[in-house]
């Protein structure tokens, strides 16, 4: 697999990522500074990859009958402001200066509702695999460029499970927290 390219932030965009629109967004409050990285898993469906049922879904566009599952999310609408695929594809779904709607009823470090002040990214998974390892290494390349644009978020990584842990357990056992530390540990002594 090819390494995952370098990454930029201008205006809100992640530059070197595939940007597809969804609907599914509204203003951060005023004066609402990004703190946040919220790390989740996702896959449609459950435990299986590929066949761009995540991209349809973020954009309003999935068919409900397609699978079974589908009918048990029918009608949500939700996003975060990047996916990861399990190839190391970087798609963008929200501007990050808009507020996606990935995180739900949350908290972090004592401040209610994180979509407010969060940058959400989905990785292609689920709680019951691995993640692969092109995955961690563009993981480590986005994470590292919003800390670069959003100084504020240096040392404000969280999981979905540890702002909603009541209703969240994404990214998962599977996520090797300490793998995807090192790693971007590296990649910010190479820029």
């Amino acid at each position: 697999m090819p390494e995952p390219h370098s990454f930029q932030v201008k205006e809100g965009m992640l530059l070197g990522a595939k940007f597809i629109a969804s609907p599914n967004f509204n203003q951060r409050p005023a004066n609402t500074q990004i703190q946040l990285v919220v790390i989740h898993n996702i896959s449609l469906p459950p435990d299986q990859f590929g066949g761009g049922y995540i991209q349809q879904f973020f954009q309003n566009q999935l068919d409900w009958d397609a699978h079974p599952y589908f009918k048990s999310i029918e009608g949500m609408q939700v996003s975060a402001h990047l996916l990861i695929l399990r190839t190391g594809e970087v798609i963008q779904f929200v501007n990050f200066n808009d507020r996606a709607w990935h995180a739900g009823r949350s908290r972090y470090l004592g401040l209610p509702e994180c979509n407010d002040y969060s940058i959400g990214i989905e990785l292609e998974g689920s709680d019951d695999q691995a993640f692969e390892p092109v995955q961690y290494q563009a993981l480590a390349k986005v994470v590292a460029c919003l800390q670069q644009a959003y100084p504020e978020i240096l040392q404000h990584l969280a999981g979905h499970s540890d702002i909603a842990p009541q209703r969240k357990t994404d990214p998962g056992p599977y996520f090797d927290w300490m793998h995807f530390r090192n790693l971007l540990h590296k990649e910010k002594h190479i820029n």
